[in-house]
């Protein structure tokens, strides 16, 4: 999907100068990107649904191109018909001495009505191409063409996926092309947002296919020089001396009468002879992480924690005695005992998740982080409220479930994560005088890779399954904050993340859930 952002940001630029009938040419590469253009005012890179959607999108858009390059091809025969014909009443009329052929009046008035029929004629003929019109569906507010904000943020995307999985640029674009210039383009943003490691493993893949067969160096923007330049620097500034030198020696190689090169060479020993002699290594990505909740996502849970998880216990739950529950008990799986975590098997059917989606799917909005920044973007959500009968049914199946009172809990939130799509580590409660009691997470999907709901302070690490959904209080009885009950959202690598909340509050659940004096409970 990067890549196309950038192909398509260039395109469409180059594309909208053009105003005669060389644009069908241009129009060519114009289709190879047009998928990314998005039918709806919502952002479309932090949901792989709305991308997915794109796929129809596509197919009208190369309806009406294909259209409008056979409208424009017959009107232009029409063109090249009269000019033939224009030619032919020319050359009929030439003559030596034009003046004296002029002065017979008969032929003055031929040439003078012939000449203002056929060119009116031609004037008008040329006024019948559509290119305007299709330029105002290009420019229509239906579309919309990706920024240089969205080209960053899916860049940020990708770094995030590096991040905490440990990928290296051939382990991302496994099984897709992606180009030198658009490997350049990723380490250049990485450079500036201080990312040296990956910018300099970013700049190493873009060198390494400058020499691919598929290459296309006339339309080349980066050059080895210019790789050679930023992989030096990188390295430096990530703290890998030796590697930066090495670099920096290439660089002179391709030009050896170089001051500038030769200056920094020269500062680079010389930094080297008077710093430690230990260099962190630029070209392996650590797997070591003093972050636990990275070292969940990569699926590195502690020895304890497996062993306590295979201690946990799955039963048949009527909820107490619920009448709705007695015929169809639910389907309870113990994920941790302390803090209690409940995950409900089966608790929605395939059905009921579709409709969810479709009503969910026009209305989704892009989520962010309190922080608001580029690199906080998690994913589109959108609140459902009471209208539809299906929303109805999965708030009363919480409600029975967990045995607490919806008339205080918010409307379900249904939210999409993109590839990358992610919530950092967070307290569901915390922010308002009625406090989110509770958090029921519903699954509405599967995810082949990433995508876990982690708990780092207590080292849990629980997968999404479909129809499943996860249950945890995130008040003590007492109250207070449940400070082991921090968890989060780990980035999606491979797959389409949907998600269900219903968001519990503390009144009306007096009686349900009684408070506690004690300062532990």
């Amino acid at each position: 999907m990067y890549r196309l952002l950038t192909n398509c940001a260039v395109t469409v630029d180059m594309f909208c100068g053009f105003k005669n009938m060389k644009v069908i040419m241009q129009l060519l590469s114009f289709v190879a990107c047009v998928w990314i253009v998005s039918a709806a005012e919502n952002e479309i890179f932090s949901s792989t649904d709305q991308v997915m959607q794109l796929v129809e999108e596509e197919r009208y858009l190369l309806k009406i191109f294909r259209n409008y390059i056979t409208i424009e091809e017959k009107n232009l025969n029409v063109l090249k018909g009269i000019l033939e014909l224009l030619t032919q009443r020319s050359n009929s009329e030439d003559s030596e001495d034009s003046e004296e052929a002029m002065s017979n009046p008969v032929a003055a008035f031929k040439l003078i009505q012939r000449m203002r029929i056929e060119w009116v004629t031609m004037v008008n003929s040329t006024k019948k191409s559509i290119y305007e019109e299709f330029q105002v569906i290009l420019h229509s507010d239906i579309l919309k063409i990706p920024s240089n904000e969205d080209i960053a943020g899916a860049a940020l995307g990708l770094f995030s996926l590096q991040e905490i999985y440990k990928l290296y640029p051939d382990d991302i674009v496994k099984g897709t092309f992606f180009g030198e210039d658009e490997a350049y383009l990723v380490g250049n943003i990485a450079y500036k947002q201080d990312k040296f490691q990956l910018a300099f493993h970013w700049f190493l893949y873009s060198l390494k296919m400058l020499n691919h067969p598929d290459s296309r160096p006339s339309i080349r923007v980066v050059t080895k020089e210019i790789l050679l330049s930023y992989l030096s620097t990188s390295a430096y500034k990530f703290g890998s001396l030796p590697v930066a030198i090495n670099y920096t020696k290439q660089l002179l190689n391709l030009d050896p009468t170089n001051d500038k090169v030769k200056h920094l060479l020269k500062s680079y020993k010389t930094l080297q002879q008077t710093s430690i002699s230990y260099y962190p290594n630029i070209f392996k990505l650590s797997t070591k992480s003093h972050n636990t909740y990275e070292a969940l996502c990569r699926g590195n849970v502690p020895q304890k924690t497996i062993r306590r998880q295979r201690a946990l216990s799955c039963r048949y739950s009527t909820g107490g005695g619920n009448p709705r529950l007695i015929l169809a008990p639910l389907k309870e799986e113990v994920e941790w005992n302390e803090p209690r975590i409940i995950r409900y098997h089966d608790i929605i059917s395939d059905n009921e998740i579709e409709i969810l989606k479709n009503l969910s799917r026009p209305l989704l909005s892009r989520t962010m982080t309190k922080s608001g920044i580029l690199n906080t973007l998690v994913s589109q959500s959108v609140f459902l409220d009471e209208d539809n009968t299906v929303v109805v049914r999965v708030n009363q199946r919480v409600a029975d479930a967990t045995g607490l009172s919806m008339e205080t809990a918010e409307e379900l939130h249904v939210q999409n994560y993109g590839i990358g799509g992610r919530h950092e580590p967070h307290y569901d409660a915390g922010f308002d005088k009625d406090e989110r009691i509770a958090t029921f997470l519903i699954y509405m999907s599967d995810v082949k890779i990433g995508g876990a709901t982690v708990f780092p302070t207590v080292g849990a690490a629980l997968q999404p399954k479909k129809g499943s959904a996860v249950f945890w209080y995130n008040l003590k009885k007492n109250g207070d904050l449940d400070l082991r009950i921090r968890h989060a959202e780990c980035p999606v690598l491979v797959g389409n993340k949907w998600v269900a909340n219903k968001f519990i509050h503390e009144f009306g659940q007096e009686f349900r859930r009684p408070c506690s004096l004690s300062k532990w409970e």
